[in-house]
């Protein structure tokens, strides 16, 4: 039988989220399956990858073959280095402590460069919100100062309108006197 490493896709149109199983190769995409070891999130940004890491060695180094994107995911988890490290340790190019040791130090790196590249992220998204103040207050400035000229201009044509209205004296009533 045939174990393949992959993604089963859940959740609904246009919202996917995956479920990294193992199964038999034969098997359809989403349907029966061996194992549940992980589960991917890429709507998210970084994308959210959460998997038990000694169940995804353990099929691994049964023979379990991944698809593309489980490598991908597998080695950006550090699952296949941690794999070769100890095919290291077998053939007796060093030993177990020195594997740790290379394996920690990696984590190292890899877990201060996901949080530089989500720094910088957070970072993008606050300066774009200033960004877009900054857009949004010259627009109600803009707007306020229309508003202002327009009622000026109202309060204006409204004045002369009632001084002419005053210049003008008051019609003197004729002689309606009847004279004999």
């Amino acid at each position: 039988m045939a174990v393949k490493i992959r993604l089963a896709r859940k959740g609904r149109k246009k919202l996917a989220y995956y479920h990294i199983v193992v199964a038999d190769s034969r098997s359809p995409r989403d349907g029966r399956f061996i194992e549940k070891i992980g589960t991917y999130n890429p709507i998210t940004d970084p994308a959210t990858i959460e998997i038990d890491f000694d169940k995804a060695l353990g099929w691994l180094q049964k023979g379990a073959l991944p698809t593309d994107t489980c490598r991908a995911i597998l080695s950006y988890k550090g699952v296949l280095y941690k794999k070769h490290l100890l095919e290291g340790v077998k053939k007796g190019a060093f030993d177990e402590a020195e594997a740790e040791r290379r394996f920690n130090e990696w984590l190292k790196q890899k877990e201060a460069k996901i949080e530089a590249k989500r720094a910088g992220i957070e970072k993008t998204k606050e300066e774009a919100l200033k960004e877009r103040i900054k857009e949004e207050q010259k627009i109600n400035e803009a707007r306020a100062e229309a508003l202002a000229k327009k009622r000026a201009e109202a309060v204006a044509s409204e004045q002369p309108q009632e001084q002419t209205e005053e210049v003008q004296p008051p019609a003197e009533p004729e002689n309606t006197e009847k004279t004999e």
